[in-house]
């Protein structure tokens, strides 16, 4: 089966709606799926919950979407780098669901497994673990932590074939593949499309049974999040 459209746009068609969850990989602008997220933009849909490590920086990435208003709420690990997420979350125009990064993966991980909570230490007697149930294994605490899915999960992979099956390059695997298994549709951007039968099975990180649907950017820009230079 051919999942490849000819662009963002045309991968997202019919897909997106007003009010739905997202899941979107990457980690700051490592691995993010820049044409995709644009085209997302593009669609003028709003009220979106996005799940994402964080919300990218302002005026790229997730902080396009925000600076259109378009996300209602951010299920996040880390936010520090986005001016306008600061003041739309202090001012409340923005909700925020702060989740440890670790805790905020297995979610993901978990509810593409179909396992829908799970037990964890990391948050036990902070305000991560407000409200949730406390239980106790061989004498330590755990607290539960439920796990996530996406309507539609944007996905970044270095590679793919016609049917979806993906490898991602270094880093920017990230949040990629959990997202990708998370996603009800999983929309992925590609740098290369290769030939069914091209991949060593082995070596295939996310299989095509996650996938919906593929678009082909030969030449993201991969923006540089914080640029450091040591003196001439």
């Amino acid at each position: 089966m051919n999942k490849v459209f000819e662009s963002a746009q045309a991968a997202l068609d019919g897909i997106i709606k007003d009010d739905m969850t997202l899941a979107v990989g990457g980690f700051g602008l490592c691995g993010i799926p820049e044409s995709l997220i644009a085209a997302l933009r593009d669609t003028g849909k709003n009220g979106f919950t996005v799940i994402s490590n964080n919300a990218g920086v302002d005026g790229f990435g997730l902080g396009q979407l925000l600076t259109t208003r378009q996300i209602k709420k951010m299920i996040s690990s880390y936010v520090g780098e986005n001016k306008e997420f600061e003041r739309q979350y202090l001012s409340g125009e923005l909700e925020l669901e702060f989740t440890p990064q670790g805790t905020l993966a297995e979610k993901l991980r978990a509810g593409g497994a179909g396992i829908p909570a799970f037990f964890t230490k990391t948050g036990v007697g902070t305000i991560v673990a407000e409200g949730k149930e406390i239980r106790q294994f061989n004498g330590e605490n755990y607290v539960m932590e439920h796990s996530l899915t996406a309507d539609v999960a944007l996905v970044k992979a270095w590679k793919a074939d016609p049917s979806g099956n993906l490898i991602f390059r270094k880093t920017a695997r990230n949040f990629n593949p959990m997202c990708a298994m998370a996603g009800r549709i999983t929309v992925v951007e590609v740098e290369e499309l290769v030939e069914l039968g091209s991949f060593d099975p082995d070596h295939v990180h996310t299989p095509s049974i996650f996938v919906q649907r593929i678009v082909l950017n030969a030449t993201p820009e991969k923006r540089i999040e914080q640029r450091t230079t040591r003196p001439q």
